[in-house]
């Protein structure tokens, strides 16, 4: 008797085993294979942070106007943290998931910022 996609479970292990498999009758079984580890729901909660770095090149005006157009910040936000560059060498211009993150510090690099991304703590 041949089993239908229906009646078939596949078990990918470390994205590199793929292995059909028929009805699995112990519950125990399943609930091991759907539920996600620990540590895995807890970095994802873990809040990462945007930094941007002082860098020789450009503007403060530029900078200032990039802090805008990518995050949206008013004028006197977007300076404050401009200055924060430029006297302390760094500035956290945004904290959230990992995935918004990463998006921002690809914008920031786009606008030919000097930004990376950080844990934060």
């Amino acid at each position: 008797m041949k089993d239908t996609p229906m009646e078939l479970l596949q078990i990918r292990v470390l994205g590199l085993i793929q292995a059909p498999v028929g009805f699995v009758e112990d519950s125990r079984v399943i609930a091991a294979l759907e539920a996600p580890e620990l540590d895995d729901l807890v970095a994802l909660d873990v809040p990462w942070n945007v930094v941007v770095h002082n860098d020789p090149v450009n503007l403060m005006s530029y900078v200032t106007k990039v802090f805008q157009k990518v995050f949206g910040f008013s004028k006197e936000r977007a300076e404050k943290h401009m200055m924060e560059v430029h006297k302390l060498g760094r500035s956290i211009v945004w904290t959230g998931a990992q995935e918004k993150a990463e998006f921002y510090v690809q914008e920031l690099h786009s606008n030919l910022l000097l930004a990376t991304l950080e844990k934060s703590v």
